[in-house]
């Protein structure tokens, strides 16, 4: 690294730490630390890794494709499409780098209502060989993962994890691949709090299956569920160690950042943030739920991005190189509202959508909106 990148590094890190240092935690502030301790500052060096992750920046967003309605998740076909689902109309796009939007189809069998409908979209691994994209979505009875082989419309939709808990609120629904190639499943416990901790069911879990819907190898109980103790997980994402992280809504107080682990019990209901118990893990970070609640969440260029619905901002969470986490920092403070997903593309940037038209934002022109934002 040259000397004066090292320099320019250096003082991008100091200008962003003195920054969230000086901002409160209310839900005004452009940056915070979350209520119930989050750590303090990453320790940087002008050429080590965590002085590059307190470095990162955004670059001015551009705005892809609008007058969409709720766009929940993206994921990326290898041609650099996106697929993007639509919560209350059941409907899957079909969405390119340049902005061209074309419906695939209306997913058969979706019954949306409050937070439930057509939720996470995931890719398989051997797409350019086996064609197959998987679904999360709220039925008549219950949430449920589906899988179909992608051919320009949806066709042969094949049921792979049924008799997920449905409900008006906390449907969960986030999916995504592992660097294992398994696919892991984000639950959520509907508003009843003993099903989180209920080993036998699948509310309030993160669930880890082979990609025809089995309980994966190694899982820790011999069934699906890889973690417990969930309340409503809406963001899953990696780091480049595969080190798992997940975002999770608080109840009245505190919304987290876990970091996933085998078998690990994240607490809920007797646990709400940090709480020190035994047979209990704590969350990494917390944020006060009016800062926060966090939905999407993606890892790129050294640090975890969440997205904050009741937030309406981009929390940026810096990572050293062994994980731990470094001070938030807040981008994009109410400029679009609330925002759901949140997505690394091929290219680099970050894909985020908006989430005004959910019934719980307050709709601009041009809502919703999918965002493209450069990394830096």
């Amino acid at each position: 690294m040259g000397l004066r990148r090292a320099h320019r590094l250096v003082a991008a890190a100091a200008a962003a730490l003195l920054l969230t240092s000086a901002c409160s935690s209310g839900s005004g502030g452009g940056g915070g630390q979350g209520a119930a301790g989050t750590p303090p500052p990453l320790p940087g060096s002008p050429g080590g890794a965590s002085g590059r992750q307190a470095a990162a920046e955004l670059g001015r967003p551009r705005e892809l494709a609008g007058n969409l309605r709720v766009p929940w998740a993206i994921a990326f076909l290898p041609d650099r499409d996106a697929l993007v689902t639509e919560r209350d109309t059941a409907r899957l796009l079909r969405v390119t780098p340049q902005g061209r939007v074309t419906e695939i189809g209306r997913v058969p069998g979706v019954e949306p209502g409050g937070e439930g409908g057509l939720l996470g979209v995931a890719v398989s691994p051997s797409f350019a060989r086996d064609r197959l994209v998987y679904l999360y979505f709220t039925a008549a009875s219950d949430n449920r993962v589906v899988r179909f082989r992608l051919d320009g419309a949806i066709r042969d939709v094949r049921p792979i994890v049924t008799g997920i808990p449905k409900g008006a609120n906390h449907n969960g629904g986030r999916l995504a691949f592992g660097p294992d190639r398994m696919l892991y499943i984000s639950t959520g416990e509907v508003y009843r709090g003993e099903l989180a901790q209920d080993r036998d069911s699948l509310g309030g879990k993160i669930l880890r299956v082979t990609p025809d819907g089995r309980p994966a190898p190694g899982n820790p109980f011999g069934t699906r569920v890889w973690t417990l103790g969930h309340r409503n997980v809406q963001g899953m994402a990696w780091d480049d160690q595969g080190r798992m992280y997940a975002t999770e809504f608080g109840q009245d107080r505190f919304d987290e950042i876990n970091r996933i682990e085998k078998g690990r019990n994240y607490g809920w209901p007797q646990v709400e943030g940090f709480g020190g118990r035994d047979g209990f893990t704590d969350p990494l970070l917390t944020w006060s739920t009016s800062e926060a609640s966090p939905s999407g969440l993606a890892y790129a260029d050294g640090s975890l991005w969440a997205a904050a619905l009741r937030g309406r901002r981009l929390w940026q969470v810096p990572l050293d190189a062994g994980g731990k986490v470094g001070r938030p920092v807040a981008h994009l403070d109410d400029r679009y509202g609330r925002l759901r997903a949140v997505v690394r593309a091929p290219d680099g940037t970050l894909w985020v959508t908006t989430s005004n038209q959910d019934g719980r934002g307050s709709p601009r022109p041009g809502d919703d909106k999918i965002l493209v934002i450069p990394v830096t």
